[in-house]
């Protein structure tokens, strides 16, 4: 609660957590599931947020679609055709995360999935792609958005946060992305990020996020006035 009412003052519009978290480490935090969910439709109720969580399986489809705005599609589930389908009779607007080792061509098949079966809402999302750079925890890459941009008419968002893995590299990577742009921005955000349970390295404070918001403000007055022109 106290995360949404934050970022909702610092001019977010939508609010993402993951009420089932797919983790590499079985160890890892896996999310609350249905008492997730519920805690979000309680934001959402006390600050007009809209939500967005991730599905991860056909069979939770129905579920998920009672609580959330939008149907958050992980890197990992880029690929599983049978949640792809069931999206695609969902109606629910989806976000689609590009894969790890995926190209954009696959990246837009797998969009074509969703929209053969019957949805049109769809939000691309680069996250950054795992390459032999070890010096962030993925490679952001920027060219994603204009050349997606040019074959598709599907909005494309990026998400610093999982592309730097460092926090005090998402506010500059943000404003790369603002600069190409952009349509969105996905970045991750916590009252204590040290004591986080899951990304704790890469969310910024509410302080941090203020200012990255500040930050941005020029750069979304360009891109709103060259939508204007043209």
């Amino acid at each position: 609660m106290q995360t949404a009412e934050a970022v909702a003052a610092a001019g977010a519009r939508i609010l993402r957590g993951g009420a089932y978290k797919p983790r590499s480490s079985p160890y890892s935090f896996q999310g609350m599931g249905i008492a997730g969910l519920k805690l979000l439709r309680k934001a959402r109720e006390a600050t007009g947020l809209a939500i967005v969580t991730e599905v991860m399986s056909e069979e939770d489809v129905d579920l998920i679609a009672e609580h959330a705005d939008l149907m958050q599609v992980g890197a990992r589930s880029m690929e599983n055709y049978s949640l792809l389908q069931a999206l695609g009779r969902c109606r629910r607007p989806v976000l689609l995360k590009r894969g790890l080792t995926a190209t954009l061509e696959e990246l837009l098949r797998s969009a074509q999935v969703i929209a053969m079966n019957g949805n049109l809402q769809i939000i691309l999302c680069e996250r950054g792609i795992r390459t032999f750079e070890t010096a962030t925890r993925n490679t952001l890459d920027i060219a994603a958005v204009p050349v997606l941009k040019t074959v598709s008419r599907l909005p494309v968002i990026v998400d610093p946060s999982h592309a730097a893995g460092v926090r005090s590299l998402v506010p500059i990577l943000a404003r790369a992305a603002t600069v190409v742009g952009a349509d969105g921005l996905i970045v991750e955000v916590h009252p204590a990020p040290d004591h986080a349970l899951s990304d704790g390295e890469q969310s910024l404070t509410f302080e941090q996020f203020r200012n990255m918001m500040v930050d941005l403000q020029p750069y979304f007055a360009i891109k709103e006035d060259a939508q204007s022109v043209s």
